[in-house]
This record gives C-alpha cells, structure tokens and sequence, in this order.
C-alpha cells in the first residue's frame, strides 16, 4: 500500500507539497485520475482522485475518509534520554512509532552525554516509520526538556512508570503489566526512561516524590534504546 503524506487538507480538496509530488508523479508513475491513498498525519486516511499534477504540486479531490487509521486505543507517551550515539536514538524513534506511541520527549538528565535533538530530521524519520507501519498519526515530538520541568509537568492524571536499574529505598519495583493492573487499567501511560549511567539519586527521588512508579523491564540490563522499545512492547502487548 502506497502512502502519501500531507498537512493541506481543506474539504474535499488536498494538497501534495513538492516533495511529496515528485515521488508521486515521477517516482511512482501516477497520473490524473489515478486514486491514491493520502494521511493527514493527524489520524487520517484519506481517498483521493489525482486532479492535478506536476512536480511543484498535486491537487487532489478527497472521495473518502478513514479515522484513526492504524491507530490504538491507549496513549503512550516515551520520555527518553537521548544517547551518545544519535543513530542508536533514532532506531528507537523509528520502532517506537512502528509499534505504537502517540509522543516522544527528550528529556535531559543529570548524566547526559547528549544535549540535542534534531527536530527536522526526527520529524521526517517519524513520518517514514509512519508510512512504513500504515498508521495516520504521526507522534508528537518534543524539544529537548530537563528532566526535572519533565517530571514536574507530566500530567497527574495518567500511569506515570520511571525504568530504572539502581535499587529504590523503600519503593517496589512493578513490571509495566503490574503498574497497569495497579492503576486499575489506566490507558494513558508516560514512561521515562534515562541515560547511559542512569538516573541520578536526586532524579529518582524528585520523579518517586512526584507519583512516578518505578518499574524493571526484565532482568538484562539493557541499553537506554532497548529499554525504551522494550517498554513499547510491554504495553502494545498489553493493551494494544
């Protein structure tokens, strides 16, 4: 199934940048009249008509719609530190979409030896896992947040887990399935997950204190890219 992407839906009327045209029109061969298969990034599936076409644009009648398209009924939202090697961060960007997560945050730790995301580039590879997995949404992603704004702001009212591999005075680790079944089957999930070296005692303490439960993700210790579609994985597993 081919898949086009774009933001310039009005009606029964949309529109394919040039980018987007030019793998249509000269790549894949289409031309007026053909159908062909468009999301909106925004959860939609769309039919169109090829009215229209050059390399510049291509103006397109929308004759049906799909919601949700690909979609999940949970929200699971992933703030993970970035790693030293981006290219290992952007697998997990790639797998996580593929599997299934509504927003990535990049959030800054104590530890961090990477400070920066390339938003730009993050954006393009999410549209691509998009494409590549037939889903609609494209996730959000955010700029690069310290992680204690991160802690302080994460809404109250959903499953708020914190992986973690030091031990925890006082707090039992849960598995992402017993976290789950203890919040009495919350489907808005935010996860966070640290760097290389882990989270700093102070961290942990602000994100426990702040109503995080910390949770383990099996008995290897992982990489911070593992951890993180690993924790995608427990809850596509669980409640996709």
């Amino acid at each position: 199934m081919e898949l086009f992407y774009t933001s310039n839906v009005s009606g029964s009327r949309a529109v394919l940048d040039s980018e987007e045209s030019t793998h249509c029109i000269r790549v894949l061969r289409h031309r007026e009249g053909d159908m062909i298969s468009v999301i909106d990034g925004r959860g939609s599936l769309l039919d169109c008509r090829i009215e229209k076409c050059d390399r510049q644009e291509t103006i397109l009648e929308v004759t049906g719609r799909k919601e949700n398209f690909g979609g999940h009924d949970y929200n699971l939202e992933m703030a993970v530190a970035p790693t030293k090697n981006m290219e290992r961060y952007e697998w997990f960007m790639e797998k996580a979409t593929e599997i299934g997560v509504d927003s990535i945050v990049p959030v800054i730790c104590d530890r961090s030896e990477r400070r920066a995301v390339k938003e730009e580039r993050g954006w393009r590879l999410l549209l691509s896992a998009v494409k590549q997995s037939l889903k609609g949404r494209v996730p959000r992603l955010s700029g690069c947040t310290p992680v204690l704004d991160y802690i302080n702001s994460c809404d109250s009212g959903r499953l708020r887990l914190i992986a973690c591999c030091m031990d925890v005075a006082g707090a039992e680790k849960y598995s992402v399935a017993q976290a789950v079944e203890s919040s009495g089957g919350k489907r808005a999930i935010s996860i966070l997950i640290g760097p290389e070296g882990d989270f700093s005692p102070q961290e942990m303490e602000a994100a426990i204190s702040h109503g995080f439960l910390p949770i383990h993700l099996g008995k290897s210790r992982l990489r911070t890219e593992t951890a993180a579609v690993v924790a995608c994985c427990s809850v596509y597993n669980l409640l996709g």
